[in-house]
């Protein structure tokens, strides 16, 4: 506690938190706080950090496909969509948190692709030297710089919101796993212990320990600041006679108070509780982008010709891309599971770690933007299913199309450019609505195709 002596009306007791109760992790905010001190309190300001992290979350959307196909057709195919999808756009335009937890997901997702690729190089050269039978448990792998680095950025997920948890718990598990399956891969005949005993320690440390170090140190200027919310809880008669929490140092107890009091918050906005929203989401209604949010609406705007007008700006999910959700998902998991196709494993681990957890709080009050960190592997998934299609089928001998492209094409290459322009197209079409064009009445219920979706 600091003493205040200029302040005696509060008998020389600093009492005045800077803030109220925030339920998420201040990593964020920071991060927008840097462009505020480049270009000032202003509507820059406040987006510019979020516009720079979107242009990321594509260019890593891109790398992802790229690695995990080795194409870059699938690799531009992914940017492509990317860029044309209405919840990725609008996340980079407002100050808000999720497109910051987005690129850091996908940047972790990119990390780990690139971790098990240079696991395989590794036991591939133990295989071939003749090494491999050293050891019933098989070689080690030695430092892997890379999935420390995937740790890193789940530390940082997990440093914006808590449902960077998700991601850590899968794909914490989708690391062990794939290195159980390696060494089995490659004849280790005790694979399990030796996954057990040579990874599994080292993955914890680094997709475990290094998240909660980095989370813990997002939390410094927390306490630095004397006036921080629940700073000094153990000594101002906040946490209650008998609890474990006062136990701790003052820094701590006010620390782990705080987390308690965001952990009930959380748990009690249920929809079973009486909290309800006009745009709540709930999560199987993301997977055709059947409810957007509105997030600014501006109507009966004289447009001339006594025709009205109006302004809208959605975080809407371009319908070519959402309503494949399902089908890209059930193509991932036939090509993992039947074809034995490797390519589709992190961006259906990366997809469930969006989806499956929010499944089990399902009376929990939920928006469509709790989907933006699952959009980018739905995209890298109908990527490499496009991927697998060009140059498949009889050649398209069409005149007119021969004339276009000034070649004849495979039939696969055919259907993925159509599938390519028609995204394009349907941007085009609902941009008014994702950059809050002034629009007549008429276009704009032309566009709302599902009653749900106004």
């Amino acid at each position: 506690m600091v003493t205040s002596w200029h302040n005696l009306f509060l008998g020389g007791i600093e009492s005045n938190p800077g803030y109220g109760l925030v339920v998420h992790p201040p990593l964020a905010k920071q991060i927008i706080a840097i462009s505020e001190a480049l270009f000032g309190y202003t509507p820059l300001g406040w987006r510019a950090m979020a516009a720079l992290f979107g242009v990321g979350t594509v260019m890593l959307t891109m790398a992802l496909a790229r690695r995990l196909s080795g194409s870059w057709q699938v690799g531009f195919l992914a940017g492509l969509l990317a860029v044309c999808d209405g919840v990725l756009l609008v996340a980079s335009k407002f100050g808000m948190l999720d497109i910051f937890q987005v690129f850091f997901v996908v940047a972790a997702a990119w990390a780990l692709a690139r971790d098990h690729q240079q696991m395989r190089e590794r036991l591939h050269a133990a295989f071939v030297s003749g090494t491999m039978g050293d050891s019933d448990f098989g070689p080690r792998f030695g430092f892997r710089w890379w999935r420390f680095t995937a740790g890193v950025f789940l530390g940082l997920t997990l440093s914006v919101k808590w449902s960077g948890l998700y991601y850590i718990m899968f794909f914490g598990l989708m690391s062990v796993f794939s290195d159980l399956a390696l060494r089995r891969l490659y004849g280790v005949r005790r694979y399990i212990v030796g996954t057990l005993v040579r990874d599994t320690p080292a993955a914890l440390a680094s997709i475990v320990a290094v998240p909660v170090a980095l989370y813990t140190w997002s939390w410094r200027a927390w306490f630095a600041d004397e006036t921080a919310v629940y700073r000094h809880a153990k000594v101002d008669g906040t946490i209650e006679e008998g609890s474990w929490l006062l136990h701790l140092p003052e820094p701590l107890a006010g620390w782990f108070y705080y987390h308690s009091s965001v952990l009930e918050f959380h748990a009690s906005l249920t929809t079973s509780g009486g909290h309800s929203h006009p745009w709540d989401s709930k999560p199987w209604a993301w997977l055709v982008a059947a409810r957007p949010i509105l997030y600014y609406s501006a109507t009966d705007i004289s447009c001339g010709d006594g025709n009205s007008c109006r302004k809208m700006l959605y975080l809407f999910g371009t319908p070519a891309i959402w309503w494949l959700v399902i089908p890209a998902v059930l193509w991932g998991l036939w090509s993992l599971l039947v074809r034995r196709n490797r390519a589709f494993l992190i961006p259906l681990v990366g997809a469930a770690a969006g989806f499956l957890p929010w499944l089990a709080v399902f009376d929990r009050q939920m928006y469509f933007f709790y989907a933006t960190a699952f959009i980018p592997f739905v995209i890298v998934l109908i990527s490499l299913a496009l991927g697998q299609m060009i140059g498949r089928g009889r050649v398209v001998q069409w005149r007119w199309l021969t004339g276009l492209f000034g070649t004849a094409m495979p039939l696969g290459t055919f259907l993925t450019v159509c599938y390519a322009a028609l995204v394009v197209a349907m941007f085009a079409y609902f941009s008014p609505i994702l950059y809050g064009y002034l629009i007549p009445d008429s276009w704009y219920s032309s566009m709302m195709w599902l009653p749900s979706w106004s």
